[in-house]
This record gives structure tokens, sequence and C-alpha cells, in this order.
């Protein structure tokens, strides 16, 4: 893949984190996005990129991170939109708010994200959506996760059509069960982890899956190879689906 600038979304820990120190190791310019300014600045230390603070259910923060992209005359080859929570709940006890919060962050985050920087994107460019599996197998206590992953799936479509005149194309992935930082956001003691961890070891691939194995399919989907692809999804799950 030639040099770009790419910009992730969610980039301080977890698939985005990996990803960034990848691309940056491929030698591209790369960006990162967060909630959180020290572990923003922490991540850029290491790692060697630029970081902004934007937090996907903050409107006003997004619109601040295009208007400071475009102040220092970023153009953007790719974007991935990563940044995603998952806060397990039951059907029944699920709350308005917890519906709210999820829908904010992961279905309107990455909408309001796309829509502020499209004037910044290349034509040609790519657009990653990191999804999930959850959109296609249930899982008890994830039923407004799943939706909030599946509806921003439904846009992508859409967003296809529109923006195709723009050289702009929009694709996904669907990654299995990932080892992050967020089975422990979502609960999980780190005996539970392990627990729910092991029962993957009857997968094809045989473990729970890491950032790691997610890069490979999204650096193809940001790269030139990708050009005629368009609302394709790959699912890196292990074989937990088959």
């Amino acid at each position: 893949m030639s040099t770009k600038t790419i910009l992730i979304t969610g980039g301080t820990a977890g698939i985005g984190r990996a990803l960034a120190k990848h691309l940056l190791a491929q030698g591209n310019r790369v960006i990162i996005t967060g909630r959180n300014r020290s572990r923003i600045d922490e991540a850029c230390s290491a790692l060697g990129c630029t970081g902004y603070a934007a937090d996907s259910a903050d409107i006003a923060q997004l619109q601040a991170l295009a208007y400071g992209l475009h102040k220092e005359g970023v153009k953007l080859d790719g974007l991935v939109l990563n940044a995603g929570v998952f806060y397990p709940q039951s059907l029944l006890n699920s709350s308005a708010e917890d519906f709210d919060l999820s829908m904010a962050i992961n279905t309107r985050g990455p909408f309001i994200t796309l829509q502020q920087l499209q004037p910044l994107l290349n034509n040609p460019s790519s657009v990653v959506f990191v999804s999930s599996v959850a959109v296609t197998r249930a899982f008890a206590g994830a039923a407004v996760y799943s939706a909030s992953k599946a509806a921003f799936e439904a846009i992508t479509r859409v967003a296809n059509l529109e923006l195709a005149p723009l050289g702009i194309r929009i694709n996904s992935v669907r990654p299995g069960v990932t080892a992050t930082e967020i089975q422990g956001k979502a609960g999980m003691t780190e005996e539970q982890q392990s627990a729910f961890f092991a029962t993957l070891e009857s997968t094809p691939l045989g473990r729970v899956l890491t950032p790691a194995d997610q890069i490979g399919a999204i650096e193809f989907l940001l790269s030139e190879h990708s050009l005629a692809m368009r609302n394709a999804v790959l699912e890196v799950d292990g074989g937990y689906l088959l």
C-alpha cells in the first residue's frame, strides 16, 4: 500500500491502536481520535502519531475535529470508523438512556463523523466501518449493541450510492470476539473474561481473536486493491459463525 493519510477513530486502544501502529510502520501518516486527552497523549507519544480529542457522542467535538483538520490542510485517503462501546444489558432491563447512549456512540457518531469529514476525503478514498458479528449472531444482552452496528451498516448502503461520485467507497469489517479493553469496560472481571475466551478454543482458529488479527482485513479495504468494492463485509471471526 502506498503512503497514505489515514484517520482512525477510537485509536487509543484495542483494534484502533494496533491498526495505527501497523500503518505507521508501513510509512503512512496516521491521525487518531479518542475521548480522553491523557490517553490520546500517551498513545501518540508511544506510536508517533497525531491525536485529537473527539467523543463520538459529542457532535460539537466532531465538528471541531473536522474544523481543526481543515485548518491544518489535512486531506484523508482513508477513514476508519472504529470507535464504539458495548454496554451489555438484557432487553427487558435496558432503559431509554441505555439505548440512546449506545446509538449516539455506535450509530450517530460514525454518521456525523463521516458527514463532517467528507470534505477532507480525497478522490478516491476508502472508509472502513468496524462493525461486529453481533449484526448476524444473537448474543444475550447485546440487543442494543447489535442494533447500533446493524443500523450504521444500513447507512453505508445508501452512503455508497450518494458518495460514489466523490470517489468515496465504504466497506465494513465484522470482528468476532476479540480480546480488547471492551470486555472490561462492559463489566466483565478478568476471571469472567478468561472463562469466556476459553470457550473459543472450540472454534476452527482455536483461540480468542486479538486486535492484530483484524489488521489485515482493514488494511486491504484501505488499499487500492478494494477500489471495486462497495458495501462489502469481511467477517474476521476465526470461524466462530461456522
